[in-house]
């Protein structure tokens, strides 16, 4: 049993000493044994975000054998406990009494969070749905089943009742999901169709990046297939690419269109580098201020009345505004 000096304490960076005795079992069971304030769960999160370090490298992956030694973990502060109901509009693409479809605008974030702790979809969904939502997401996250970026648009789907939540959670784990996304890329992925695959981790530079890592990480699988170039033939300037996700991780297609040189215009994380001038010009007129990632059709099986449903959003218009001036390059 740990001391009271060992339990972590909401805020605070720790240290805590794993003993030689304890070495060669999981790192997350033997951290969760060390510091009791913290379940297992919460440290696996801990170590996807890289926020669990043993010397000064991050830990890539729970499930690695412990050593003997001192680890230190970051515990945030906490998210607000109780986010508060918001007039915010929605565009609800399809709602019933399990679950609500929402077409989500560039700028919004999912749920209350460091930064962004009001005008959030929970805090929308809180006024438009009452006390309806699911709340195994935890309080900051009543709902939530998956999330996409702030600055990404496009459908989610959020749970109304603790059902659904399992079910959607369920088939968000098995991939049993269809996912597509429309981005705007510079230059366009060659070839012009096929599969990207590799690990995704936190970036040992920059923890607020995600990378593609040799080692550790999470598994990552993007389909994707060039829809359209612009520019010369030869060598595009940009282009549309739809991406099928087989799995979600964390900035998954912003990092493996990244990996392939043709980053997201306008990202400004993973962007690595200008596009040509006439793109450039293209972006300011269009006013495009993020990066042109749109999740463009959700479809999954009702996970209450195993009905097939599948929802589709057309380009929002900063994305539309930008292709119709790159189809004139």
């Amino acid at each position: 049993m740990a001391s009271e000096d060992d339990v972590a304490v909401e805020g605070e960076l720790r240290t805590v000493e794993v003993p030689e005795h304890a070495a060669g079992e999981r790192i997350d069971k033997v951290l969760a044994g060390l510091l009791p304030e913290l379940s297992r769960a919460r440290l696996q999160a801990l170590i996807a975000e890289g926020r669990v370090t043993f010397g000064d490298a991050p830990v890539p992956d729970g499930k690695l054998k412990a050593r003997a030694g001192a680890y230190t973990v970051e515990v945030p502060p906490p998210e607000p406990a109780e986010p508060q109901p918001e007039a915010i509009p929605l565009t609800v693409l399809y709602e019933d009494a399990d679950l609500v479809v929402i077409d989500k605008p560039p700028g919004v974030a999912m749920h209350p969070a460091p930064g962004s702790e009001t005008g959030t979809l929970v805090n929308a969904l809180l006024h438009h749905c009452g006390d309806t939502l699911s709340g195994i997401g935890g309080v900051a996250r009543p709902g939530i089943v998956h999330r996409i970026d702030k600055e990404t648009s496009g459908v989610v789907v959020v749970a109304k009742t603790d059902a659904a939540h399992q079910g959607l959670s369920a088939l968000f784990a098995a991939h049993d999901i269809e996912r597509l996304y429309i981005a705007l890329t510079r230059g366009a992925p060659h070839p012009l169709k096929g599969t990207i695959e590799g690990a995704i981790a936190r970036s040992t530079n920059d923890r607020k990046k995600m990378a593609m890592v040799k080692t550790g990480g999470r598994h990552a699988i993007t389909h994707y297939a060039v829809e359209r170039t612009f520019g010369p033939q030869e060598r595009p300037l940009a282009g549309r690419v739809a991406c099928r996700l087989e799995t979600g991780r964390t900035h998954q297609i912003r990092v493996h269109l990244a990996s392939k040189g043709t980053p997201c215009l306008g990202d400004p994380v993973y962007g690595s580098g200008p596009p040509a001038e006439v793109v450039r010009a293209a972006i300011r007129e269009a006013g495009l201020g993020r990066q042109a990632l749109h999740a463009a059709v959700l479809g999954f099986r009702h996970p209450v009345t195993g009905e097939t449903l599948r929802f589709e959003s057309p380009l929002p218009e900063d994305m539309a505004r930008l292709e119709a001036l790159l189809g004139r390059l």
